[in-house]
């Protein structure tokens, strides 16, 4: 059995056998001496792995996040019509604008286009000439550029 390997060492002793011969099976080396961690290449490896897969869910994440945009706009256009439907019905006239129909308690409140993110957006449009219907929101459509999934302007709908 080797002294410096039992007992406590003074701690010259102790460095200077550390560095002419390594104890059996790490014994003598202190726990911060033993090579512990990953390497260079199996880093790269989990990294190459982590960035094969964020390429592949990142797309389906962000087609999955338009497609709900887009079925909350269907949703809140759907909405406000039957909202201004019912209010026509009511009043025998249209609103003369979206916060007149909130405020009338149709809706609970003008809600935010999920495109744009804004409240301020919206296109009111007047009734048809041959409809000789007094009010000014006939119909409201998003007020957000560009084409859904399918194809359609955001505008049509």
């Amino acid at each position: 059995m080797d002294p410096t390997c039992s007992g406590a060492p003074s701690l010259p002793a102790r460095q200077q056998h550390l560095r002419n011969r390594p104890c059996q099976a790490g014994g003598c080396r202190p726990r911060e001496a033993r090579g512990r961690g990953f390497t260079l290449i199996e880093l790269i490896v989990v990294m190459a792995i982590v960035a094969l897969l964020t390429s592949i869910v990142a797309p389906r994440y962000f087609h999955s996040l338009q497609k709900s945009k887009e079925t909350a706009l269907l949703q809140s256009l759907t909405t406000m019509r039957d909202a201004l439907d019912q209010f026509a019905a009511d009043k025998g006239r249209y609103p003369e604008s979206l916060l007149e129909l909130a405020a009338a308690r149709y809706i609970r409140d003008v809600p935010e286009d999920p495109l744009t993110g804004s409240r301020e957006t919206w296109v009111e449009l007047p009734p048809p000439t041959d409809m000789q219907a007094a009010g000014r929101v006939w119909d409201v459509r998003s007020g957000a550029a560009g084409r859904s999934a399918d194809g359609r302007l955001y505008a049509d709908w």
